[in-house]
């Protein structure tokens, strides 16, 4: 059955030898894998009349390649049987698109990718040294493409594409031939059926049994020697393509977080883990990362992006005492117990765990707990965070005594602290005292003040929207941003009495404050963006998605960022600098030009070298490189280095005709026009 496709455009996406080299993963590319991000493929929005040949020429010209040095494959969607229990998706390379019909069109042709919504395509490169191979292979030959799992680096190559009989028999010497491989070389194959039990399916070396069919894909290994799989195994890595395949069934993506800002390292990374390492797997690889040791780790579980409960290294069976403890996988700690099965997604936010540096192994410290308090003083203002570590069965009384050891009373204090909650800007639970710190939930935000300024400040909604009266309404094309940001950053400060509340670094925000900037953002865009604002988490969330929208995804908005980067020195005059925050400085900053879609490749470095490389680019001639990129369709996520030369070749040659136009004066230009006229 095939998906209705609607008169609209065709997303149309292009696999190529360079992109399923670096795949990693099942088919040819990640297109809808919950795991992890898509394949970083280009793409097309095509009209469904617009015909094949005009779209080719098109590619010809994006790709650089002579048009009679490629021709195009499409893909197909298939569901394949595994026993009598499921069937898997698979997507593979189907049959050549004729060039032969000038008719056919871009529609015609997603009808021939069968149960895909969109349309996904392969650029075959043909040898140039002989002439093109026919519309279609030969009778008795398949095309089939191979991958090479290196065991050493864990990860797959993708060799390319061959031509075989329809056994296959001849596979293995063309193998060896492109990758140069020993003659003595062992070498397994396997045929990728897809996600599911049974991935992969090992092959004879003198054939497959079964008849080879276009778009096949077939992995190998050349086997390692005894020693080098020992070290493998004693590294617990994939040793054969069979447990390889199994860790790519089970892959999730997990993004670490740190719990409290109050730690040594506050480094914000993703992992690429399977499902099933264990508790201690995972502690050794964020070990390495960053550089602490495994058993002074502490992970907590997220709900929603939140921290929400402290991860145990084991968890109990049942509540029998005979049971032994159950090792925890990493399945268990994305998907806590009695979650809904059935709506669960790798992708969600649930795939965030929190971690802390701890001073003594997570043995010793279970029976205690880093208790984090806001200290907002005599002024109810915020002045500092202070973090303890308390036993579990203490009193909050005892929490209260413990920070009275570490804050600043102000001058005739009566030296007694309250502790409560705080939730959108309110106090929701005042602590009597009483309570016993473990029945305190590890979400709860603490907040102290002292005993005689028990009072929270609200700020009154109806004087915040007669000032946002004055602040110009956020367009959804972002043509007025620059000015929105300045006229809101200005009252948001006149309320808040901080300056730069929104751009500068360093500032403690209250949640008073920050409902505050939520609600005045909300407030003062267009119509179609404040559903946005109302899904971030908090204001300054609701505020990155904006900046983020109209700042950061854009070719100046990634030159912005670099030449940050550059400029961002390390001060030797200065005795308070410190290393580590120099370098989260630079983290920050690389981070932000990540999260804004550049992706670091080869020609994506070089191009941004070259780009910086160019003089005074707020100036012409070089002023409206970053505009012309930004224009184009995709923007500068898709933009090669072949366009960018040529757009600084056009601006710089306009610059100079300018230029020359200027100089010349007004009788010169007459008395040239009239030698031209007499010639």
């Amino acid at each position: 059955m095939s998906y209705y496709y609607s008169n609209g455009p065709i997303t149309t996406k292009i696999i190529t030898d360079e992109t399923f080299r670096v795949h990693q993963g099942f088919d040819m590319a990640l297109l809808d894998d919950m795991t992890m991000p898509p394949s970083n493929l280009l793409t097309f929005e095509v009209a469904g009349r617009e015909p094949f040949l005009d779209f080719k020429s098109t590619l010809a010209r994006k790709l650089g390649y002579p048009l009679n040095h490629f021709r195009v494959w499409v893909l197909s969607a298939s569901r394949l049987s595994q026993g009598y229990r499921e069937e898997v998706k698979i997507i593979r390379v189907s049959r050549v698109v004729p060039e032969d019909d000038p008719e056919l069109t871009m529609d015609k042709i997603r009808k021939m990718g069968s149960n895909t919504p969109g349309l996904i395509l392969y650029v075959e490169v043909l040898d140039p040294e002989r002439e093109a191979l026919p519309a279609g292979p030969k009778e008795n030959q398949r095309m089939v493409f191979v991958k090479y799992f290196d065991a050493i680096n864990q990860k797959l190559d993708g060799v390319g594409h061959f031509y075989v009989n329809r056994r296959g028999s001849d596979l293995k010497e063309f193998v060896r031939t492109r990758n140069n491989l020993h003659p003595n070389a062992r070498i397994d194959f396997y045929k990728e059926i897809g996600p599911g039990e049974t991935n992969i399916r090992k092959d004879f070396t003198s054939g497959y049994s079964e008849e080879v069919r276009n778009g096949d894909i077939f992995c190998f290994q050349v086997e390692l020697p005894d020693q080098a799989i020992a070290e493998l195994r004693r590294q617990k890595l994939c040793v054969d393509l069979e447990e390889f395949y199994k860790f790519l069934q089970n892959r999730v993506l997990i993004t670490f977080k740190p719990r409290h800002d109050a730690m040594a390292t506050t480094i914000q990374f993703s992992l690429v883990l399977s499902e099933t390492f264990t508790y201690d797997q995972m502690a050794q690889l964020v070990s390495a990362k960053l550089h602490h040791e495994p058993e002074k780790l502490r992970f907590t579980s997220s709900h929603e992006g939140n921290p929400q409960t402290v991860i145990l290294r084991t968890s109990p069976r049942s509540n029998s005492w005979r049971c032994s403890p159950e090792t925890i996988t990493v399945d268990k700690m994305i998907r806590p117990p009695g979650a809904d099965t059935s709506s669960y997604s790798k992708s969600k936010p649930n795939n965030v765990l929190f971690y802390e540096l701890l001073d003594l192994p997570t043995g010793e410290v279970h029976r205690k707990r880093m208790v984090t308090v806001t200290w907002t003083g005599a002024q109810n203002r915020e002045e500092g965070k202070y973090s303890m570590l308390m036993p579990t069965t203490c009193s909050m009384h005892e929490v209260a005594n413990k920070l009275s050891t570490m804050v600043q009373f102000s001058k005739n204090s009566s030296r007694k602290i309250r502790l409560f909650t705080i939730q959108d800007g309110k106090v929701q639970t005042p602590f009597t005292g009483e309570e016993l710190l473990w029945t305190v939930l590890d979400v709860e935000n603490i907040y102290a003040a002292e005993a005689s300024t028990m009072t929270m400040k609200q700020y009154d909604p109806s004087a915040m929207l007669k000032m946002l009266q004055f602040v110009v309404k956020l367009k959804v094309d972002g043509s007025n941003y620059q000015q929105w940001l300045k006229a809101l950053e200005s009252v948001l400060g006149m309320a808040t009495g901080k300056a730069g509340i929104l751009t500068l670094p360093g500032h403690t925000l209250s949640p008073s404050e920050d409902l505050m900037i939520k609600q005045a953002i909300m407030a003062s865009v267009d119509d179609a963006l404040v559903l946005t604002v109302l899904e971030a988490e908090s204001g300054m969330v609701a505020f990155a998605e904006i900046q983020k929208r109209y700042t950061l995804k854009s070719r100046s908005g990634h030159i912005r960022l670099m030449k940050e980067i550059l400029k961002t020195k390390f001060d030797l005059h200065d005795r308070t600098a410190e290393v580590d925050a120099h370098f989260r400085k630079i983290d920050h900053l690389a981070e932000t030009l990540f999260d804004s879609g550049f992706q670091l490749t080869r020609e994506s470095f070089k191009g941004l070298l070259f780009h910086l490389s160019l003089p005074e680019l707020d100036m012409p001639p070089f002023l409206n490189i970053c505009k012309r990129i930004d224009a184009q369709p995709g923007g500068a996520t898709t933009v090669s280095n072949k366009q960018l030369v040529k757009i600084a070749q056009t601006e710089l040659a306009q610059f100079r005709q300018r230029r020359q136009n200027t100089s010349i004066g007004p009788s010169k230009k007459c008395a040239v026009r009239a030698r031209r006229n007499s010639m």
